[in-house]
């Protein structure tokens, strides 16, 4: 049985989630919402529902989680401090911005938050890098959690650290090196109108039908600007739902079970295409079975390595990282289909998107035995991880 602990006359039950306590009134609107609804958002997903503004008295019975809403923090940061007690988190530069701490702390805490001066006894301060890791095994990459100063000046360059803190580190080549600029734009104008993602995720849809209606009759530069207008969306409803605080897991399922599927159906119906247009492959079926059935392959491939390895097949080591940035999946196999097009060999395109699929089976087999050679010495661990 859980004791609960004491803080002076005051009994603090562990098993309670810590009461949200905002200081502060900042007015700077952040991917059109307050600062302290953003909070809001954040410190819900951190397991702490009740929230409100510090008023300058303590909640008995719990922890206090005390936050200025004039500075922005990284999820992490919202979630590892919750789980904390009293901990007082400051900048890198030592100024204090929240805290975590019994009910006999809180206003000793909220006067350093707001005021400033030496830290109170039996407290504990931690900078970001102390606070949480930089590894993020959810987005896949190594990156120190931000917390930065939001004001009017700062608001452009905090957008821009946010929107890089919603991207995956391990990714196709075009997610990663073209579409984040762009994307950072149309995410900001669909959060200044209340654009959801999931409205943004049935335009993809609607993309990926056009796509695949205009792929079956041989329009393949007009399909393919289609196609490239989906994936850029899929970039962006992801983005907009991390830095909104708006993600769901219906909207997660809506999104991720649209990029399951559709790719095969792209490829059908290019190859059908091909035949409209007088470019019939020699043998279509046996191109549209690699295709297809290499792409439901190397699906099972990445499945299986993580229930074997407890870790995506992509974050192992570095190479196999840098694979996932060309391995046969829909961006890349979109660059060879857009190569073929452009130079008038659609059909050459699909060729070199079954050569290539079967390549990606090999190199994923080959990561899997060796990752199954390699645990003989104990448990995978991710370079990230390091």
């Amino acid at each position: 049985m859980v004791q609960a602990a004491t803080e002076g006359d005051t009994v603090v039950d562990p098993g309670l989630p810590p009461l949200g306590l905002i200081v502060g009134s900042c007015q700077v609107r952040l991917w059109g919402m307050t600062s302290a609804e953003r909070l809001r958002r954040s410190l819900g997903r951190a397991g702490v529902s009740e929230v409100q503004p510090w008023e300058g008295r303590a909640a008995p019975g719990r922890r206090n989680l005390l936050m200025r809403d004039d500075h922005v923090y990284d999820a992490v940061l919202v979630a590892d401090l919750a789980g904390a007690r009293n901990t007082v988190l400051t900048t890198d530069d030592g100024r204090p911005v929240a805290a975590n701490v019994d009910p006999g702390h809180a206003a000793a805490a909220a006067a350093l938050l707001t005021d400033g001066g030496p830290l109170p006894e039996g407290l504990r301060a931690v900078t970001p890098s102390a606070l949480s890791s930089v590894y993020n095994r959810a987005l896949r990459k190594r990156e120190k959690p931000y917390l930065v100063p939001l004001t009017e000046q700062t608001l452009p360059s905090v957008e821009r650290r946010m929107f890089s803190g919603s991207y995956k580190g391990v990714t196709d080549l075009v997610t990663k090196y073209v579409w984040p600029a762009p994307a950072l734009r149309v995410t900001r104008w669909c959060a200044d109108l209340g654009i959801t993602p999931n409205a943004v995720t049935s335009l993809s849809l609607v993309l990926v039908l056009v796509a695949m209606a205009a792929f079956w009759n041989g329009w393949f530069l007009a399909g393919l600007a289609m196609a490239w207008g989906m994936t850029f969306l899929d970039t962006v409803d992801g983005k907009l739902a991390r830095v909104t605080m708006t993600s769901t897991k219906l909207g997660n399922v809506y999104d991720h079970g649209i990029d399951l599927i559709h790719p095969p159906f792209w490829y059908w119906a290019w190859i059908v295409g091909l035949g409209t247009v007088g470019l019939p492959l020699d043998q279509p079926w046996l191109i549209l079975v690699v295709v297809t059935g290499g792409y439901v392959l190397q699906r099972l491939q990445e499945g299986l390595f993580l229930a074997l390895f407890k870790m995506q097949i992509h974050i192992w080591r570095p190479f196999d990282s840098w694979f996932r940035l060309i391995t046969a999946r829909r961006n890349p196999n979109l660059i060879l289909l857009t190569v073929g097009a452009l130079a008038g060999r659609p059909d050459l395109g699909m060729v070199a998107v079954a050569v290539w699929t079967v390549a990606s089976l090999l190199v994923h087999t080959v990561q899997i035995v060796q990752a199954l050679a390699a645990r003989r010495s104990g448990p995978l661990e991710s370079w990230m991880a390091r």
